[in-house]
């Protein structure tokens, strides 16, 4: 927790004391187990402790685009119960074995009788989280607006190496999660990504891709 941006500048008996304020538990899930459903009226915020979520959205025919990824530290739900938006219209996924920290985001967003400095930090960070996640939005609206698989596929893998400050990265999705998160036919990249490597533009193995161009 103390790693977290939620938490930044906040000591650990501070910590402490601030979840007790918030009510918070700790929950486990297995992979593929629903931490949040879309439709729900009551929509929970939660931090990530370890293992991975995805943050996702279903058509009424069961189409899957994922919209956002997040690990430990991560926060989830927070700007639906911010926004008061019901029902909650994306549903979060648990990835693999993962165990969240549940809180009430009203109580966060108001502080204590006592006025605690650490309760005003945590709102400070987290107003600082939710611009942060706005332009992670911006920047997959960029993806998925570009025309062909190729530029979709180019736009995605290029941020990921100035965000990784190399031009050999780890992705964190599976070929079928690329292809939902990048909005596109999971054959025509998986076909399309083979051109690319055949051209000499990259090179891959799993989620483990090398810009050579």
């Amino acid at each position: 927790m103390e790693t977290s941006r939620l938490f930044e500048g906040i000591q650990e008996a501070e910590i402490k004391a601030l979840l007790n304020c918030l009510s918070a538990k700790e929950q486990c899930f297995s992979k593929h187990d629903f931490v949040l459903n879309a439709g729900i009226s009551n929509p929970v915020t939660g931090m990530v402790e370890t293992g991975t979520l995805q943050i996702i959205k279903e058509d009424y025919w069961g189409n899957r685009a994922i919209i956002e990824v997040i690990g430990p530290g991560d926060i989830f739900g927070e700007a639906f119960a911010c926004a008061e938006i019901v029902p909650v219209p994306i549903s979060v996924v648990a990835a693999e074995q993962t165990r969240v920290l549940l809180f009430d985001y009203q109580k966060l967003l108001t502080t204590c009788p006592s006025s605690c400095e650490f309760h005003s930090k945590v709102i400070k960070n987290m107003t600082r989280i939710l611009a942060e996640k706005n332009i992670m939005l911006m920047q997959k609206m960029e993806h998925i607006t570009k025309r062909s698989t190729r530029e979709k596929l180019l736009s995605y893998l290029s941020t990921q190496a100035f965000m990784k400050k190399s031009s050999s990265f780890d992705i964190p999705f599976n070929r079928q999660e690329l292809a939902d998160y990048l909005s596109v036919d999971r054959s025509a990249m998986s076909a399309e990504l083979s051109r690319m490597r055949g051209e000499g533009m990259i090179d891959f193995k799993k989620n483990h891709f090398t810009l050579l161009q």
